[in-house]
């Protein structure tokens, strides 16, 4: 109790400008932690989608079948995320050039394939949301705190100047408070590192898991649009 209670009044007696860096980096903290929070969620029902999403649509279903299921399922919820929507953008692109006359094989699987590229790039840019914010803040924390240290450092030396006798036990308060900034910038900097790098190679190999499907994909529509040319 006593140790809080002499850290708080470190907080509490440092100067104005330390004050501000510890209050700047508290609260980089606490938006980061729950950006960590909800990032770990969204991959965790991404990787999941995927997966479900990927058996069904390898279990041999109708893929005029499978559009209408997905197609149902954004009437009721309102969104659909992850692979589906690379699914979806390439069918109905598909569909759409298919039944247009006049229209060659190449053009057909080019739209379609354009189409899941642009699919691609959204699902990437929502993966890849708020992990800039936590790579500025690992980055600039250290830095933050290291300032406001240093800042308090240079107020408890300006201090003694009117001290006759300078002591350690005049000098150890004003450099703890200024310590306490380079604590939190350190507290605030390592959890968001952490985050960032493992968010970041679950997002790569989940966009690669993408892109795989998108070629397996790509070859079925290829054999089938080379298939219904042959039967006209």
């Amino acid at each position: 109790m006593n140790q809080e209670l002499s850290l708080w009044s470190l907080v509490a007696e440092a100067s104005l400008t330390v004050q501000m860096v510890m209050f700047i980096l508290f609260m980089a903290s606490v938006v980061s932690w729950g950006m960590i929070v909800q990032r770990a969620l969204l991959l965790r029902r991404a990787k999941k989608q995927f997966g479900d999403f990927e058996q069904t649509f390898w279990s041999g279903i109708d893929l005029g079948q499978l559009y209408r299921d997905g197609s149902a399922r954004f009437e009721a919820n309102g969104q659909i995320e992850g692979v589906e929507n690379l699914f979806r953008a390439g069918f109905k692109e598909f569909t759409r050039l298919r039944q247009q006359s006049g229209i060659d094989s190449d053009a057909i699987m080019e739209g379609a394939q354009r189409a899941m590229r642009v699919a691609l790039s959204r699902e990437v840019e929502f993966l890849e949301r708020h992990l800039p914010f936590l790579a500025t803040v690992g980055s600039t924390s250290p830095y933050v705190g290291l300032f406001g240290t240093v800042w308090g450092i240079m107020h408890s030396f300006r201090g003694l100047a009117n001290v006759h006798q300078a002591t350690l036990a005049t000098v150890a308060p004003g450099i703890s408070e200024a310590l306490v900034a380079t604590a939190m910038g350190l507290f605030a900097a390592i959890p968001a590192v952490i985050a960032y790098n493992r968010y970041a190679a679950q997002v790569d190999n989940l966009v690669a898991n993408y892109e795989t499907f998108a070629e397996e994909f790509s070859s079925i529509l290829h054999r089938q649009v080379h298939a219904g040319r042959k039967s006209a």
